[in-house]
């Protein structure tokens, strides 16, 4: 589901803790992803210089290099930590092609535990293969007190994927609904609105146009290995400028935004990425607010939950007609391969294959 693995960046080009001081302070939330944070030697540091910028700081990682991760939480146990896992024991180590990986991310979890970690939690993208062990992976997430993100698969240029695809999109669509459910049956505020966006994934998985339109290059960015700053992860024409030659306020409020902005409008893609979801769900004027149509759809359906009933998914999406998809079978698969070996000789292409792969 993704090949940065087979496009490694190198290092004495990534972007530096000099070209992150140029970020300026104010964030809601910042997340370190990548590839793999915890393969950069100074996270920490990056850390300390990022954290004093944003309400919440983010690391995504694939959990396997638990005493940095560790080391962060002990200078501050605020920062926000999600493990990818997809699946349990074996399902996980071939689709992320990890040997032992299951097992590794359980006890990583652990140590960060104990580490007094804050805000810890797993994360799942949805996809044929894992479909079944969804809702048991959010009941292992309970059980071990720590959150559940959930995502499904897209196509994008920092993936440097585009044959993502589901077969079986109405399975999975009837999955997440079960997982819709079970969240909603919980006292815990966090998951009422996680059902939500997990509503907005079954949009995406059934190709159906986005629950609440996409504000990327308004309300969040990505920023590359190498400083290129871009309106979203997805689109890779949609370029705002760079951290290290362009300044801030250029590339947020100029004329090339304002342009980007225009297109973002247009923009069918209809991605339902957490930055793009969690954004759309929150109001302009206070990003800790949800907005009233996504707070009346959680009380609502909080409510028919209590009372033994079933949302009526139908109101809101049509699985019985999914768009139609001309991916077919495409999309690879590494079930069954042992591991993932780097191809010999492969580096980066910084996103050239990619050039109109999106669609209009």
């Amino acid at each position: 589901m993704c090949y940065i693995w087979k496009n490694p960046t190198h290092p004495e080009h990534e972007i530096s803790l000099r070209d992150l001081e140029r970020l300026p302070g104010g964030f809601d939330h910042l997340n370190i992803t990548g590839g793999e944070p915890t393969l950069r030697a100074d996270l920490e540091e990056m850390c300390l210089l990022l954290r004093p910028k944003a309400s919440v700081l983010e690391i995504s990682t694939n959990g396997l290099h638990p005493e940095k991760l560790v080391r962060v939480l002990r200078r501050d146990p605020t920062v926000k930590i999600r493990i990818s896992v997809e699946g349990f024991e074996s399902l996980n180590d071939s689709i992320r092609g990890e040997q032992g990986g299951f097992a590794r991310k359980l006890e990583s979890m652990r140590r960060l535990i104990e580490a007094g970690g804050q805000d810890l939690g797993f994360a799942t993208t949805f996809q044929d293969e894992n479909v079944e062990d969804l809702v048991r992976l959010f009941a292992l997430s309970r059980e071990m007190g720590v959150e559940f993100a959930t995502s499904a698969l897209h196509n994008g240029f920092q993936f440097h994927k585009n044959d993502n695809g589901l077969y079986d999109r109405r399975l999975v669509a009837r999955k997440v609904e079960e997982l819709i459910e079970r969240m909603l049956s919980t006292w815990e505020v966090k998951n009422w609105f996680r059902a939500y966006l997990n509503l907005g994934l079954i949009a995406k998985v059934l190709g159906h146009p986005r629950l609440i339109p996409c504000t990327a290059a308004t309300d969040f960015i990505f920023v590359d290995p190498w400083c290129d700053v871009y309106a979203c992860n997805v689109r890779n024409d949609l370029l705002m400028g760079n951290l290290r030659t362009t300044p801030w306020e250029e590339i947020v409020r100029g004329k090339r935004a304002r342009a980007i902005r225009s297109e973002v409008a247009a923009c069918v893609q209809n991605c339902w990425m957490v930055a793009s979801a969690k954004t759309a769900m929150r109001m302009k004027s206070n990003a800790r607010l949800p907005k009233p149509g996504v707070l009346g759809w959680v009380l609502a359906n909080k409510a028919r939950s209590m009372a033994g009933l079933r949302v009526p998914f139908h109101r809101y999406v049509n699985t019985a007609a999914p768009a139609p998809d001309d991916r077919g079978d495409r999309r690879r698969s590494y079930l069954g391969v042992r591991e993932k070996r780097l191809v010999q000789g492969a580096e980066s292409r910084r996103y050239t294959q990619f050039s109109g792969f999106f669609n209009r």
